[in-house]
């Protein structure tokens, strides 16, 4: 009866958990958020801009990016959106140029766009799939994050913020190409922090743990599936995107002036350690 009153209190605590936001660290910063047009990116991209910053919107669906800056404009935010597969030079290269064009430059840099076209044991998997997971997971986060520099680098108060997830820490059974992809970003946000910090550039990483989203539904769905998820989580409840997005706004922002190189680990509690 205890731990069910304990249960019940950590997700009255989580759901409650006010959506208003009141800050306005991001006022005159420009930011791309890459796969933002639903999930965390769009979370990511929505609280960005209510704490003040012009957002560029991207995804490969030409329909959903018009979809996500027609409901983020109609709540007065300032987006703009164009379709961009990270996968290919010719969209980085627009997302790039669009931002410019619209905004005048670029301050933060998310990226955010991950694959996972495969349920299975890791040599079970082909090397096609294994291909073009770490070509959109790894590859094109490094490239989004090369091309970007002429940008960052005339920003007063540049900032690439990656996500990788709690599988990087913890793999997922069945999800192993994937969770290996994410072990890989969070080395790749060790070793660009240090060489860009002195470029004032700073690189830090979020873990997501298991988030109620369409993209990790295969995590929670099933009576099964979840009992195995809550089992991890001491919390005792699937986080919610806008807890990433508030997340992502902390390390965009001048309170996290002092931070790079980091992964901030948000789990409810699931562990994290490689």
């Amino acid at each position: 009866m205890l731990r069910t009153a304990i249960n019940q209190s950590a997700r009255k605590f989580g759901t409650n958990v006010s959506s208003s936001v009141k800050c306005n660290r991001l006022e005159g910063k420009v930011a791309i958020v890459t796969a933002s047009t639903e999930g965390i990116g769009f979370s990511i991209a929505k609280r960005l801009a209510q704490e003040g910053a012009k957002v560029m919107i991207s995804s490969r669906k030409e329909s959903n990016v018009k979809k996500a800056v027609e409901e983020l404009q109609s709540e007065g935010l300032q987006v703009a959106g164009t379709v961009c597969h990270v996968g290919k030079a010719e969209d980085r290269k627009n997302l790039f140029e669009k931002t410019k064009t619209n905004f005048g430059g670029l301050d933060i840099l998310v990226s955010n766009a991950a694959v996972n076209p495969v349920v299975g044991p890791v040599l079970d998997s082909t090397e096609e799939i294994w291909d073009k997971i770490f070509d959109i997971n790894v590859k094109s986060t490094f490239l989004l994050m090369k091309e970007s520099m002429s940008l960052l680098k005339c920003s007063k108060s540049p900032s690439i913020i990656i996500v990788s997830s709690i599988a990087g820490y913890q793999p997922f059974g069945l999800l192993g190409i994937y969770s290996i992809s994410k072990t890989a970003l969070l080395s790749l946000t060790k070793t660009t922090s240090e060489e860009l910090a002195l470029d004032g550039i700073r690189v830090n990483c979020i873990a997501p743990g298991i988030i109620k989203t369409k993209f990790s539904q295969p995590l929670y769905e099933s009576e099964e599936a979840n009992d195995a998820a809550m089992s991890r989580i001491s919390m005792r409840r699937l986080g919610t995107s806008d807890e990433i997005g508030s997340v992502a706004a902390f390390l965009a922002s001048s309170d996290a002036s002092y931070m790079t190189g980091e992964t901030i680990v948000v789990s409810g509690g699931m562990h994290a350690r490689l």
